[in-house]
């Protein structure tokens, strides 16, 4: 009877210590990352990008919050993983101060910017979601300049709207620069 419990015993603890998810880092490729694994910011890299900064362009004042979140999940098609992000929350006003899209007290998880890897040691590649009914989805590209200033480009892959799937009377415009080089500068 003993024996028994030990082999079990010994069972579960092999089998707890095959399944621990493979811990890899920020530059591995999508196509590289098994099931269930955890891309972490193993070397710090994403540290110089938290912060809140600031830039006008076109009449209007953005501010970006950067923040890091630990073992956030994604998953892309059939493939599950965790990974250290950045996490991008704004606000854009127009010149009169009025606030015209706040993503940062906002508390639905409709708008979203996450980071999706490390283009080189100094650019960042990030998903947006698009505003309201995903107008504008695509890729923002941050590029550290220096330790107070980043180089913006946002890259929208879709701005056409099914009417079908938006509620009349919602707010579809894009607030985000639709620009490339625009400096942001840390606050």
């Amino acid at each position: 009877m003993i024996n028994f419990k030990n082999i079990i015993l010994f069972s579960f603890i092999a089998s707890t210590m095959c399944c621990k998810a493979q811990t890899l880092p920020l530059n591995t490729g999508i196509l590289d990352i098994p099931q269930n694994a955890y891309v972490k910011d193993l070397n710090n890299e994403l540290a110089p990008y938290l912060g809140t900064y600031k830039a006008n362009f076109q009449e209007k004042e953005i501010t970006l919050y950067i923040t890091k979140e630990e073992n956030k999940l994604v998953k892309r098609n059939n493939q599950q993983f965790y990974r250290d992000a950045l996490v991008v929350q704004y606000i854009v006003k127009n010149l009169a101060g009025a606030t015209l899209q706040d993503t940062k007290n906002n508390t639905l998880p409709k708008i979203y910017i996450y980071s999706t890897k490390m283009k080189s040691q100094n650019s960042v590649v990030f998903i947006y979601s698009g505003t309201n009914c995903r107008v504008g989805w695509g890729n923002i590209y941050l590029t550290k300049i220096n330790s107070t200033q980043i180089s913006w480009e946002y890259r929208p892959n879709d701005i056409i709207l099914d009417d079908s799937k938006c509620p009349q009377g919602t707010d579809i415009n894009i607030y985000l620069p639709e620009t490339k080089d625009l400096i942001f500068t840390k606050q």
